[in-house]
């Protein structure tokens, strides 16, 4: 029997946008056991519409990978202990492809290192800013380099804590990629590919104070404001109150601060009482980031 656990994940980091990554200490577990037949069974917080079947987003995963080997499985009983709310811009399904790869490598005798395995995730995923550092752990910059990945660790113990506020609402990818425009202006990359760089530097050289700046982006947080209402605010909120920066998680909706341990409670209070002006409900979670990215025992 395996067991994988795998980081929930904050993409973009505000201008990073599909290439920058960190991962928190929150998780999804998921368990894997020789069976005469397959067999899911689901535990946790977030069960509703995970398929039960062939078109698990897991099983489907590891089906890839086997296929890439010509490797032929015994039918498995998969288990998923769930507690990353999906379609909330938390790599809730980065996790699945993830446990997938890495159970399917193990169930085959580790025919693939993780770098592979990052490789097909990316390929799955279409970008590498979540799975990188559910890989990996830490916070992560990823170049895509026409058929190969360049992924970078830049730091696995950052001195801040992340607010995690989660407003009650979904927000799909594939709407918040559609709002997106097919172009920017070259003022705009510029701009963020500045804050990239800073955004890098603050980490590397736990320079925080910069991250207020390094947050802004000018690509894809302001389109996708509008299916968040009270985005701006929150965001300009969490600064005032004390975070470092602040950003949309992902695609969103959830939200995401840099915080010291003492400013942790007012940013997160502030941030939840600029979305409850805008009658949006949400919930708040101070985590550390996670330095081991996913995580294989055999039990």
């Amino acid at each position: 029997m395996f067991q994988v656990k795998v980081p929930a994940t904050s993409a973009n980091l505000g201008p990073g946008f599909d290439c920058m990554g960190l991962a928190v200490k929150l998780y999804n577990y998921f368990k894997a056991e020789e069976n005469d037949k397959l067999e899911f069974y689901l535990k946790g917080t977030y069960t509703a519409n995970i398929p039960t079947d062939q078109n698990n987003l897991l099983w489907k995963t590891a089906c890839i990978l086997w296929e890439r080997i010509g490797f032929s499985p015994k039918p498995l009983k998969l288990t998923f202990e769930s507690h990353v709310p999906p379609a909330r811009g938390l790599g809730s399904s980065s996790t699945a492809v993830v446990a997938g790869l890495m159970i399917a490598n193990a169930v085959a005798g580790y025919p693939l290192e993780r770098f592979d395995l990052l490789k097909i995730a990316t390929e799955i995923e279409g970008h590498p800013d979540n799975v990188t550092p559910a890989i990996y752990g830490g916070i992560t910059l990823t170049i895509m380099n026409e058929n190969s990945l360049l992924p970078r660790v830049l730091t696995k113990n950052p001195l801040f804590k992340a607010v995690v506020v989660i407003p009650d609402l979904l927000v799909e990818t594939e709407k918040a990629r559609e709002i997106l425009p097919s172009s920017v202006s070259r003022k705009d990359v510029i701009f963020n590919s500045s804050r990239v760089g800073l955004l890098v530097d603050a980490f590397i050289n736990q320079e925080y104070n910069l991250l207020s700046i390094a947050t802004q982006d000018k690509i894809h947080q302001n389109q996708r404001a509008s299916l968040i209402p009270g985005m701006p605010e929150a965001l300009a909120s969490a600064v005032r109150s004390g975070a470092y920066g602040a950003a949309l998680s992902g695609s969103g909706p959830t939200l995401l601060a840099f915080c010291s341990s003492g400013s942790a409670q007012p940013v997160g209070e502030n941030m939840q009482k600029a979305l409850a002006d805008n009658f949006i409900e949400s919930t708040c979670l101070t985590l550390d980031i996670d330095s081991d990215g996913a995580v294989l025992t055999k039990i």
